[in-house]
């Protein structure tokens, strides 16, 4: 792993280590992304667009399962190799997934640890927002190296308006959301204070840039949910 493949990535694993938060971890994401599996199934629809059906897929921040869950669900045929630095979150999976597992390789570590490929796809879900804009350009570089000419990537992170005016609104927004789908208020607001300090957030416009910039044609957005943003692009 690079030097600067690991750079800012310490805090993040600590969040997703912590065991109670882990047992619920399944509960978290559609509190607080609107649409998170109406998202997963145009991401399964959107790469077997171009995807074959014995596709080898590349999944990066596999943790969880539910990403890999999905496209193995609908594709038979696929098999996967999920990413994901944190082995707490790895171990998730393996429960997730229970038999699909036969079709899953997992790897603890970064994108630098994971196979050269080439695949026939690849994803990154709700991970990008954690790295900064030269780890995420480093990111999206080895990600494109692995994959086959042509072939679909899937990207889905937080991503809106960055101004001084409009970013407290939005997440001001993304909180509102979490507390009307059932978030306990503090934690909600909580969340918001810590995504605004944490996260590495970009406006639409940049990330977009920044995909290209790491090689990928034409980026296409397919999926805008308050504070969330998804793109479908091509190696």
């Amino acid at each position: 792993m690079s030097t600067e493949a690991q750079t800012g990535k310490v805090d993040f694993i600590k969040s997703f280590s912590d065991a109670a938060a882990i047992a619920n971890y399944h509960e978290g994401p559609p509190r607080f992304m609107p649409g998170i599996e109406a998202m997963r199934s145009m991401t399964s629809i959107l790469l077997a667009e171009v995807a074959p059906d014995d596709a080898r897929v590349l999944v990066l921040g596999a943790g969880g399962g539910m990403e890999i869950k999905t496209l193995a669900t609908a594709h038979p045929g696929w098999s996967f190799v999920g990413v994901d630095p944190a082995k707490a979150m790895l171990d998730l999976a393996e429960r997730t997934l229970g038999p699909l597992m036969n079709r899953v390789e997992l790897v603890h570590g970064y994108i630098d640890d994971a196979p050269a490929g080439p695949f026939d796809a690849a994803t990154c879900l709700l991970t990008l927002h954690f790295l900064d804009a030269p780890t995420r350009v480093h990111t999206l570089r080895a990600i494109h190296q692995r994959l086959k000419s042509g072939a679909p990537f899937v990207a889905a992170h937080s991503s809106f308006p960055q101004d001084a005016a409009s970013r407290p609104v939005w997440l001001k927004r993304y909180a509102a959301f979490a507390i009307a789908s059932g978030a306990d208020p503090e934690q909600a607001n909580g969340a918001r204070e810590a995504v605004g300090a944490n996260l590495a957030l970009f406006d639409p416009e940049r990330d977009e840039d920044l995909m290209r910039e790491s090689g990928f044609a034409d980026p296409e957005l397919f999926y805008a949910a308050f504070t969330w943003r998804g793109w479908i692009a091509h190696a």
